[in-house]
């Protein structure tokens, strides 16, 4: 016969054992909950960039990568990256960056999406980034000077016993190199291999600031990608690039390395494409090959050369100033309007630098005989007549310049169809971006044009649609090389 006590303890036994087969099944169903809850994905790069509409990107200003030459952005990279922005269908918004430690701390904290430089693969880069195809082959070479004679030498023999021509004569001697960059643990390599001393010194500039010094006698040696060297031996005769300090070596993009399944699969995709192609051979080309960039390198409307952007530079910082602009955008405006050619004529009668129309240079008081600073004088005066006809309801500056870039293309009476249109179909009538251009663009459909809220009819508005993105687009890349 069981006790009372025992009774109690079989009735606890029976409820500990009961409790503790619930939680077994508890856990269970939290370990199966917990297995079927679907973390929310993380957006790549590549899904951000698309739905964004432009690509973030870090690169350099020198004479190969990217640099202004009469009023037009170019360069290597900034051609590779404007090409690829087009198959993918975005804008490439460029961030200037010559401190390599920074553009990878940049890249790292989500700052840019890439950074499009010929960077070398190594071990550690490779712990937080990952890499392109490369772009390059080459070679890490010893930048020296040319003796002051070079020229008079008899023969090449003569010049050859001048010049470092292997890492042992490297020992004792000091090299400076770019901070941040591969070049410093090369030589401490070839220090170890040689057995003696190289003394290394990393400098914040850039490896053409770098060069240009070896060139002007400043300082002895410093060290370079053979490619870019190559291309800076054009501009800087005096120098020699032809001793090798590495094996050949990958250059490369780079985007951080949870990005493999998504922009590097994208880029590598279109690099394998484009590379080949008849346009990627003519860029690489048109960098690499023959003397057209070092003669431009030298030209006062080279960015990185004379830094003039035109022959009216002071004219424009003049007027831009009277009317409250930055100069680079008023510039950006009248390279589009005439490549800074001041007797133009287009077949509307257009005239001069900033391209008005007859009507217009007679209302401001100049005709054909006007001379440059007199047509950007006008070209001022009619910008600020257009800022008066655009609402004060648009109060933003940046969307307001574009509203005056459209009418100045396609006249006042179009843009304010366009806002009355915007205001219709419930878009916001004082915003150009993604509201009214949409409607600009689309003048020249009859359902907009013959809205009975349209009172100027049909435009050809994709034209002026890219008038306005190509001019401020262009300005983003004149504020980036060019001081204010």
């Amino acid at each position: 016969m069981v006790g009372w006590s025992d009774q109690r303890f079989i009735k606890w036994l029976i409820i500990s054992v009961l409790l503790s087969f619930q939680a077994c099944d508890f856990g269970l169903d939290k370990s199966k909950s917990e297995k079927n809850i679907q973390k929310e994905p993380v957006q790549s790069s590549l899904d951000r960039v698309l739905q964004n509409g432009r690509l973030e990107v870090i690169t350099d200003y020198n004479s190969v990568d990217y640099f202004i030459y009469r009023g037009e952005p170019m360069g290597y990279q900034y051609e590779m990256l404007d090409q690829f922005c087009k198959t993918i269908g975005v804008k490439l918004h460029i961030r200037i960056e010559n401190d390599l430690n920074k553009a990878f701390q940049k890249l790292k904290e989500g700052r840019a999406d890439l950074i499009a430089l010929g960077l070398t693969i190594t071990k550690d880069r490779q712990r937080d980034f990952a890499f392109t195809e490369p772009l390059f082959i080459t070679r890490q070479v010893l930048v020296q000077r040319l003796p002051d004679n070079w020229r008079r030498l008899q023969t090449r023999d003569e010049l050859e016993a001048k010049l470092i021509r292997s890492s042992l004569e490297l020992a004792g001697k000091t090299v400076y190199v770019q901070e941040g960059g591969v070049f410093k643990k090369r030589l401490e390599t070839l220090a170890d291999e040689i057995g003696d001393t190289i003394v290394i010194i990393e400098d914040k500039r850039d490896v053409e600031e770098l060069i240009k010094d070896v060139s002007d006698g400043k300082i002895g040696l410093t060290a370079a990608d053979e490619y870019m060297a190559q291309v800076l031996q054009k501009i800087y005769p005096d120098i020699d690039v032809q001793t090798p300090i590495s094996f050949p070596q990958k250059l490369s993009w780079a985007v951080l390395r949870e990005e493999k399944a998504g922009l590097l699969k994208e880029i590598n995709h279109w690099l394998e494409r484009f590379t080949i192609s008849r346009e990627g051979q003519q860029i690489y080309t048109k960098y690499f090959a023959g003397n057209r960039m070092s003669s431009a390198r030298r030209s006062d409307f080279h960015s990185m050369g004379g830094r003039q952007l035109s022959p009216y530079d002071k004219e424009i910082k003049a007027v831009a100033a009277e009317i409250g602009w930055d100069w680079r955008l008023l510039a950006s405006l009248i390279y589009q309007e005439s490549e800074f050619k001041p007797d133009v004529v287009s077949w509307a009668g257009a005239f001069g630098l900033m391209q008005l129309m007859p009507v217009v240079m007679e209302e401001f008081g100049i005709d054909s005989t006007a001379t440059p600073a007199e047509q950007i004088n006008a070209g001022g005066k009619f910008i600020q007549y257009l800022d008066l006809q655009i609402p004060e309801t648009v109060t933003d500056p940046a969307e307001r310049i574009k509203f005056i870039l459209a009418a100045y293309n396609s006249g006042i009476g179009h843009v304010l169809d366009a806002r009355r249109l915007a205001e219709k179909y419930k878009k916001n009538p004082d915003v150009w971006t993604d509201n009214v251009d949409f409607f600009v663009r689309n003048k020249s459909k009859q359902s907009f044009y013959r809205d009975p809220v349209v009172y100027y009819g049909y435009a050809r508005g994709e034209e002026t649609y890219n008038f306005v993105n190509e001019i401020t687009e262009r300005a983003e890349h004149y504020k980036n090389l060019l001081p204010k």
